[in-house]
Parts: C-alpha cells; structure tokens; sequence
C-alpha cells in the first residue's frame, strides 16, 4: 500500500523539469520561507566524494554512537524506502515526521521550480533542526560546490573520499575538474580530512584549501591505514591503532576505514570508538551477503551477495574484494543505468568472473538494456547472457557458484525491497 509520503514525493518531483540542475538558488530561497533552519543544526560533517562517501560516514556514525553521541545522518539514494535517506537518533525518520517536512516544505515553495533532490534536501535539513543531536552528517549528492547540501557556513568538519571520474556531464571531463567541484565543500578555518587521492585530484583539492584557508589532514602524509596480517593498522600524530579488518568486506574498506578514523580523530574521540567505527558500521549493499529472504531460498546452495557500485574505481574495488573470498566459480547478474561508463566498471571484474547475466533495471527509465548490458561485457572478454530479471539470472546458475548481483544501486534497492 502507497504510503502518505509516497504521493508527496511525486508531487514534489514535478516541480523542476530537470533530475539534476546544479545551482544553489533555488535551495537558498526555500531555506530562507523555512526560516534558515540550516544554520540551526548540531555540529555537521560534510562529506564528499566520488566512492566511499557512504560507507565512510558509516563508520563515523557508528564511532560516535559508541561514545553515547546522538548523531542524524543525510544520506542518498535509498534503497528500499525514502525515509533511509533522512537518519535521526532513533532511527530512519518516521512516516509522520517525514510527511510533516515535506508539506511544510512544499507549502513554503509553492509551484516555484525546485528540484526533487533539492527540495528533499531541505526537509532533511529541518527535520535535523528540531531534533536533539550531537552531530549531523551529510553527504553531498552530487559533486560538492553546487550541491544542496552545501548550505552549512560553518561546519564541524569536512571529509572528502577518494575522487574518481563520474557524472562528467555535470561536474567535468578531467579528474582535476571533478576533484574541484567536490573540493567546493572547504570552508574557512575548518578542518579538512582528505582520503589518498591520485595526483591530480590532490594538487586541486590542496590548492582549494589553501586559497580558503582551510587546513588538511591528508592520507599518506598526516595519517595512513593498511592491512597487516589480517589486522587493521591506522596511524598519525596520536600514535598506532591496532585494530581488526573492517567488519565492511573490501581493501577499499581498509582505506574507508582510514578516512573515518582521521575524522573521529578529529573530533576527539578515544580507542574504543574507533574501534567500534570498524566492527559495527552497517551499509547495505556494499558487498553485503544476503543470508535471508526469498531470493536467498531460491539460492540454495550457491553464494549470494549484492553490491551497488557502478563506476569503474568500484569495479576495481569489488575485484579486489572478490579475488579475497574463498574459491568458488563467479557469477554476475548485472544491471546498469545509462549514464554510467559500462565497459569501465565490468572490465576489472572480467578478471575474476565466469559470466555474466544482464538484466534490466525494474521501473528505471534510464535502464541500460540488458542486450546492452551483455554486449559491454562481451566488448570487455566477459561471457554474457540477456535474463528477463534477477529471479530468472539465477536459476540459469549453477548450483555451486557465487553469486553476485550488482552494477546499480537502484538495482540493489530493488532486490532488497524484493527478498525482504
């Protein structure tokens, strides 16, 4: 049954022609008929970044709950259900807490034009305006500058991830070009924590912090993370962590890891939360194992596992990650939007997989077909095969395979709304 919400945010996505339309000044009216509730939050940490953005504030939030801290959280997109994006204390925002934003939003904006993303970033930034918290952390949508979460004048901290090429029809063509929009997000005399970045992104975002003032803590220089013989270790100023792998699967996790530790580090907090920032941290569909549900019944023996990476820096990553796991033939089930670079994401994963099934995106308007699909694989050495769903893909498996289900995130929110 559609809920209260569900109608508002259709509404709410007709009022701008455009998904994506950066500019900020749409998001600053709204805030100013909302009265500014942006510059009445707790503490924010604002995160950027190409990959890792997720999973990073993931880990932060799970050190500072370990300490007793309140912490909300603003994250896109969901997966299952809308009210994941807007994280209190307690919790996922509630269906009446949520209506109740999003028609105080709407009232305010009127038919004005207002993106989806835009207007829904609003209603976060209220809902977190009410509440009693200790930090908020938000991670920017898309790039960093133009993003409607950059509306804080004075945050906490900010964190920028690891920078890779993606979306260049809004934020650039070169590393350096994306790497400065998500650099938008220092401020003047706030602390920036910089995740290990390739040569051209790093010289952009140093250059950025400098002509703002802002100073940075960078990996490789003022901390660093590794593995080391199946442990954890971070490092800086402070002294050594020796800590266990990240409960999150993937060397980039170790690297992740590190970002987040930099930032609780930062903000003053002990051992023991850092510890917890890498045992407890939850983020669905980042290499997650499905172990209950339909799909997982129909699994059977085989091994069932679902990531949503889609650009190539994450194809490299879940190659990796996959490579780890004990020996078992590899088989995908993939689905991607169109917008995404294709042969770049399944080339590193042609390495360790034996075929790939292609399917479309349910209810996507910007699916990538699955003959598609399948002829980017076969384009990369990838065996390939067109199914008609993810149901379909995996009975044509066979029964001692691994199983993993990826290319989209939108994918992986259908398959978890699915199993349950």
């Amino acid at each position: 049954m559609s809920q209260g919400s569900d109608v508002v945010l259709q509404r709410l996505m007709a009022l701008h022609p455009k998904v994506i339309d950066l500019v900020l000044d749409r998001v600053w009216r709204l805030l100013e008929a909302l009265g500014n509730p942006q510059d009445r939050l707790p503490p924010v940490i604002h995160i950027a970044g190409t990959n890792g953005k997720g999973s990073t504030l993931a880990m932060i939030r799970a050190g500072l709950e370990a300490e007793g801290k309140r912490v909300c959280a603003y994250t896109s997109p969901h997966l299952a259900r809308f009210h994941e994006r807007i994280r209190l204390p307690d919790g996922p925002i509630s269906e009446e807490a949520l209506m109740a934003v999003l028609e105080e939003c709407e009232a305010a904006n009127g038919d004005a034009p207002i993106t989806y993303f835009e207007i829904t970033t609003c209603a976060a930034l209220l809902a977190f305006s009410r509440v009693e918290a200790d930090y908020v952390l938000l991670e920017v949508g898309l790039g960093g500058r133009l993003d409607a979460t950059n509306v804080v004048a004075k945050p906490a901290l900010t964190v920028i991830t690891p920078v890779s090429i993606d979306h260049q029809q809004y934020l650039g063509e070169t590393l350096g070009e994306i790497a400065g929009e998500k650099a938008g997000i220092l401020k003047p005399g706030v602390p920036g924590i910089v995740a290990r970045q390739e040569d051209a992104a790093r010289d952009v975002i140093e250059a950025r912090a400098e002509a703002v003032g802002a100073p940075l803590s960078i990996a490789g220089q003022d901390w660093d993370a590794y593995e080391d013989q199946g442990r954890m270790a971070y490092f800086d100023e402070r002294g050594l962590l020796d800590l266990p792998l990240p409960v999150l699967i993937g060397a980039h996790q170790v690297a992740n890891a590190g970002t987040a530790l930099a930032s609780l580090r930062a903000l003053g907090v002990g051992d023991a939360a850092c510890e917890a920032a890498v045992t407890r941290a939850e983020w669905p569909a980042r290499m997650q194992r499905l172990r209950t549900g339909p799909l997982v019944e129909q699994a059977g023996e085989r091994d069932l596992w679902l990531d949503g990476g889609h650009n190539a820096a994450a194809g490299v990553a879940l190659a990796e990650a996959l490579g780890r796991l004990p020996d078992r033939p590899l088989h995908l089930i993939c689905g991607m939007l169109n917008t995404k670079d294709v042969r770049g994401y399944m080339a590193p994963l042609a390495a360790v997989a034996e075929h790939l099934h292609a399917v479309e995106i349910p209810g996507e308007a910007a699916t990538l077909s699955a003959a598609d699909t399948a002829a980017a694989a076969r384009d990369v050495g990838l065996e390939a095969s067109e199914a008609e769903s993810v149901s379909a893909a995996l009975a044509d498996v066979p029964e001692d395979a691994r199983v993993l289900i990826c290319g989209s995130l939108y994918l992986a929110g259908t398959v978890l709304r699915e199993n349950g």
